[in-house]
């Protein structure tokens, strides 16, 4: 089977692009390298580099090979930035997804499984989040993906393009070979940054907010580890080889774990005592989210299978082994 992996030199993508390749599938990755590091792209993958936004660019990639599927991670994904310039976001992410469903009719290609976001709900109070509660984005990177959902949707109608929407929560941890991981610049992950005190990069991270609605006052969030997260993937492009309908489905595991969860699992796992000093809260950060997994559990036979330990310690022996992440 060949498959093109939209961003497949970031950190979701290049985790599917590993499992991916050791399964017997034929990859070809396109990424821009603006987020992406072409060290972490596994070596028997194809790799071009070039924006999704390039129509002769992707003519030229779909040309070279008949794809049976797209895998699309290609995507700005940082609500703060998002906030500061929607319309960037809206040119990259949709503007994107426009071209890249253009050169699958063009080309014939009736298969995309797509990185989608809990961002696309908004806040709501009532957990876990089903796939049919609203979709009331509250910021521009949640909108955009949303708006990407609903064009493939449309593009269904249309063309007969079949999709599945995968709507993920937070993700975490690292290959169980340690080669890669998490490596973002600027790092705005809790794990990675909670990681980096006992990496002597840091004296202490900061918990904005002790005064929300949780058992303990900070924050809930659901975490899923990335290698749960590749199996979900490959289970919807089963789903959609064996012809599946297009669908939306959560990632997440049904639980939530507070901000001082992940503080005090962290120092368990490295050993290290992690000074934690409490900030103001964060505007617009809802007190708990938390998904629903029993739909992808009964559709795609999916169910995450590793805790918020096991997610720390994967990330912890990556980080040891590349404490200034991947090289230039």
């Amino acid at each position: 089977m060949n498959v093109l992996v939209l961003g497949g030199a970031g950190y979701i993508g290049s985790h599917f692009v590993k499992t991916a390749v050791a399964r017997g599938l034929s990859v070809t990755v396109v990424d821009n390298l603006q987020t992406g590091h072409p060290a972490a792209v596994d070596a028997k993958a194809v790799f071009r580099k070039g924006d999704i936004r390039n129509r002769a660019f992707l003519a030229d990639v779909f040309t070279a090979t008949a794809f049976d599927a797209v895998i699309h991670f290609a995507a700005n994904s940082l609500v703060g930035v998002s906030m500061k310039d929607p319309v960037g976001y809206f040119d990259n992410n949709v503007h994107g997804t426009i071209a890249v469903l253009q050169a699958m009719e063009q080309f014939g290609v009736k298969k995309i499984v797509f990185s989608s976001s809990a961002a696309v709900y908004g806040s709501h109070k009532e957990m876990p989040i089903t796939e049919d509660y609203p979709t009331v984005p509250t910021n521009p990177y949640g909108e955009s993906k949303l708006m990407m959902e609903k064009m493939m949707k449309w593009a269904d109608l249309a063309y007969g393009l079949k999709y599945v929407s995968l709507r993920y929560f937070n993700v975490a941890g690292a290959s169980s070979d340690h080669t890669i991981g998490e490596d973002h610049r600027p790092e705005t992950h809790l794990i990675p940054i909670v990681l980096q005190v006992p990496l002597q990069k840091r004296p202490n991270i900061v918990v904005f907010g002790r005064d929300y609605a949780t058992p303990d006052g900070t924050c809930v969030r659901d975490y899923i580890h990335i290698e749960d997260l590749v199996d979900a993937h490959l289970r919807a492009l089963d789903y959609l080889m064996n012809g599946g309908s297009s669908d939306v489905f959560n990632l997440g595991s049904n639980q939530g774990y507070s901000n001082l969860d992940v503080v005090s699992a962290a120092r368990k796992v490295t050993g290290d005592p992690i000074m934690l000093e409490f900030g103001d809260r964060r505007p617009g950060d809802p007190d708990i989210l938390v998904a629903s997994n029993e739909k992808a559990l009964a559709v795609l036979g999916w169910k995450p299978k590793r805790g918020l330990e096991e997610m720390i310690g994967s990330a912890w022996d990556f980080h040891r082994r590349h404490p200034e992440g991947y090289p230039e």
